[in-house]
């Protein structure tokens, strides 16, 4: 086997961006921090049996460490009318839930009702991912919202799919 090429940072960012993603923003109720979110565009399924889907956290985030410890969260698709919410909490602010309002999953994770959908997770597995953590989730219950735009992100901005 050849030996992996050193690929430059700026080009690998440059060419991840040509490939379109949908917007979340994970969620999850803490002891210490109450609730904490973070916008994530790293996400989707693993599995169908068990039911179990995927998100990256950078290990730099202030998010982190509370969603490291965290043994439920949700993860919530936006639509695009939610393009404002992914910017706060893709903010590093402190206070990401000043304004923002939610409902609780039956198992107390933070949701918004607004979104496409929401899966709520029990943690599964975590793993290196370099610098992010590979956070798996088992779902346990999903809450699907009604069926509008997806919000979407594209070469570092968002975007709107075309009408077929």
């Amino acid at each position: 086997m050849m030996p992996a090429k050193s690929v430059n940072a700026s080009a690998f960012r440059e060419a991840m961006g040509r490939f379109v993603t949908g917007v979340t923003v994970v969620t999850a109720m803490t002891a210490e921090a109450g609730p904490v979110g973070i916008t994530v565009n790293s996400f989707n399924s693993v599995s169908l049996d068990p039911p179990l889907v995927l998100f990256s956290i950078d290990r730099l985030s202030q998010q982190f460490g509370p969603l490291i410890r965290a043994r439920r969260y949700a993860v919530n698709v936006l639509g695009r009318e939610q393009e404002v919410l992914s910017r706060i909490f893709s903010l590093p602010q402190a206070d990401r839930w000043n304004g923002v309002g939610y409902s609780e999953t039956s198992a107390g994770s933070p949701y918004f009702p607004e979104a496409l959908a929401c899966f709520d997770c029990e943690a599964f597995a975590q793993h290196d991912g370099g610098d992010h953590v590979i956070f798996i989730g088992r779902v346990v219950d999903v809450i699907v919202g009604d069926p509008a735009e997806p919000l979407v992100y594209y070469r570092g901005r968002y975007n709107r799919l075309e009408s077929a």
